[in-house]
């Protein structure tokens, strides 16, 4: 029984055509989830463009494709790393509070949350930042014209595609939100029904600011009509808070797995800092030994996903604002402290799992894709609006839509954010402040050479999933497509159970699991992992197969 469901899993899904999912290649390798985006990539590779013009063609082509969980009224991380590196960098383009914004926003005069203020409509935005950090990486490191490198992501938006799946699904779902304004139901909307399967998305405005956009670059977004539109959509953003937003190069999370060295994002991601925390409380347990989805191995790894998620909820925040204790959260010997509290077979209940003290140890929904060429340079970003469809305003005239990416603050200390994250104190909403975020690009080195690059999609999941993926691939030694593919699980401490995509953990292992104290769930994740593994001169990519994504290499 030992691995069972990993087994069923693969079954079902080489029922279908894997083809789109994986690649093998040598001179270079892209994993999106879109196919407009891979094929935007290929594009751009084969008229000459390096690494990082193909990473700026698809983040707008995937802005196109994938208006439900990324654009260019969002933002997002991404690390980058090339040849002539000592270390990848990591490039925050994450959007930040307005001005106007304030702690209480959220709150009415006794306190309580104002319900779906900080999810839908213009008080959920923060200042876009993905055009300006697109553009300020391209300007840095590509080699191609701005306009060569849009001309992809204009002609998707100007002649459309079919409504695919996932689109259909969060359409339906978003449904009343997007209907309550007239800039949205505009695109989104026919003869007064929303967009259905099968049905053509034509995004016309979107086409003409994205023409803007390559015409005048960083003022064709932050100055001009697109900053008027995005202005006038309530006036919570301003033409200040536009021209005052900065792109942040910063340096990555670094750790280590036994013999591997893991780069990963850092704040205003808690991604990269919990990865890396999750491996090190797991480092000295023989999980092979235990055998994957068994009830000690998963018991072990949902304990350390606990002891992580009660550290993000009291430390982590925007570091250009709060103290974050980065260092003694990634440090072995705070992992081997919290590994001592972890029992056999015995569940840590949330209310005996509070927050460490790292201090000690201290000195002073979203899309994602990843690229690698044949010399090891390497992107992966993780970019996002937040919620489908983010607020469900579209900034009039532009096909913006804009993001809810202020639901990511913590509207108090205590309460829960769209994916049920606990918000603390150094997460409250400041001026200019970036909200805390689980995005975790990640590259994992072997002697000085990238190995194995990935990311994903899903909130909270995000850091978990792509944990669980490094553990797959380095830990059980699993090929990187049952790597990614394998049964996946979260526990992130509140709520207070372990969530299982189906078909769930065996009976055996589900057994076990309550007899240890665990509620289990089960409940998809959402991930979308796209990862790239490079192997004596191979490159593999693999799209999650649980999506719509598509691999490509040569």
């Amino acid at each position: 029984m030992k691995n069972i469901y990993l087994l069923l899993l693969l079954l079902t899904l080489s029922s279908c055509s894997t083809t789109q999912y994986k690649a093998v290649g040598k001179k270079y390798m892209i994993t999106t989830q879109g196919k407009y985006s891979t094929a935007a990539g290929e594009k751009i590779f084969s008229l000459g463009g390096n690494i990082i013009d193909v990473a700026a063609a698809i983040s707008f082509v995937i802005s196109v494709e994938r208006p439900q969980s990324t654009g260019i009224g969002g933002g997002g991380f991404m690390l980058f790393y090339n040849k002539e590196m000592t270390s990848p960098i990591a490039i925050d383009f994450r959007e930040r509070a307005p001005n106007a914004a304030h702690a209480k926003m959220y709150l009415d005069k006794d306190g309580n949350e104002i319900k779906g203020k900080s999810l839908t409509g213009i008080h959920a935005v923060g200042v876009p930042g993905l055009v300006a950090g697109i553009l300020d990486v391209h300007k840095k490191y590509g080699k191609l014209s701005f306009s060569t490198i849009l001309d992809p992501a204009i002609k998707l938006a100007e002649s459309g595609f079919e409504i695919y799946p996932e689109l259909d699904k969060a359409l339906k779902y978003k449904k009343g939100d997007l209907e309550l304004f007239p800039s949205s139901k505009k695109i989104f909307f026919k003869n007064g029904k929303v967009l259905k399967l099968g049905e053509l998305l034509v995004q016309k405005d979107l086409a003409e600011t994205l023409k803007l956009i390559a015409k005048n670059g960083h003022n064709g977004f932050y100055k001009g009509k697109v900053a008027d539109a995005i202005i006038s959509a309530g006036n919570q953003i301003t033409q200040k808070d536009l021209d005052q937003y900065s792109v942040k190069y910063r340096k990555p999370i670094k750790g280590t797995y036994k013999d591997k060295t893991i780069y990963s994002m850092s704040p205003p991601s808690s991604g990269g800092i919990h990865v890396i925390q999750i491996l090190n409380i797991l480092e000295k347990d023989s999980l092979k030994g235990i055998g994957i989805h068994q009830a000690e191995s998963v018991h072990l790894t949902a304990a350390a996903m606990q002891a992580a998620f009660a550290d993000r909820a009291k430390y982590l925040g925007d570091s250009d604002f709060v103290k974050v204790p980065i260092a003694g959260l990634v440090s072995k010997k705070y992992a081997k402290e919290i590994r001592s509290k972890i029992k056999n077979k015995i569940a840590l209940k949330k209310s005996n799992r509070t927050a460490g003290n790292p201090f000690p140890y201290e000195s002073d929904e979203t899309t994602h894709f990843t690229i690698m060429d044949s010399q090891g340079n390497t992107v992966t970003s993780t970019q996002t609006i937040n919620g489908w469809f983010g607020s469900s305003l579209v900034a009039p005239g532009t096909g913006i839509v804009l993001n809810n990416e202020m639901d990511d603050f913590a509207t108090k200390v205590g309460a829960s954010n769209l994916f049920g994250a606990i918000g603390g104190e150094k997460n409250l909403v400041e001026p200019g402040k970036r909200p805390l975020s689980s995005m975790s690009p990640t590259i994992v080195f072997d002697k000085g050479e990238p190995m194995l690059a990935l990311g994903t999609p899903s909130g909270t999941r995000i850091l978990t999933c792509v944990a669980q993926t490094i553990l797959n691939y380095l830990e059980y030694e699993l090929p990187l497509f049952e790597s990614v593919s394998a049964l996946r699980f979260h526990h992130q401490w509140a709520p207070d159970y372990i969530r299982v995509e189906e078909p769930g953990f065996d009976k055996y292992t589900t057994a076990k699991l309550k007899q240890y104290g665990y509620d289990i769930v089960k409940k998809n994740l959402g991930c979308r992992i796209q990862a790239i593994s490079r192997t004596n001169g191979v490159l593999t990519g693999v799209s999650d197969p649980r999506g719509e994504g598509s691999s490509s290499g040569i």
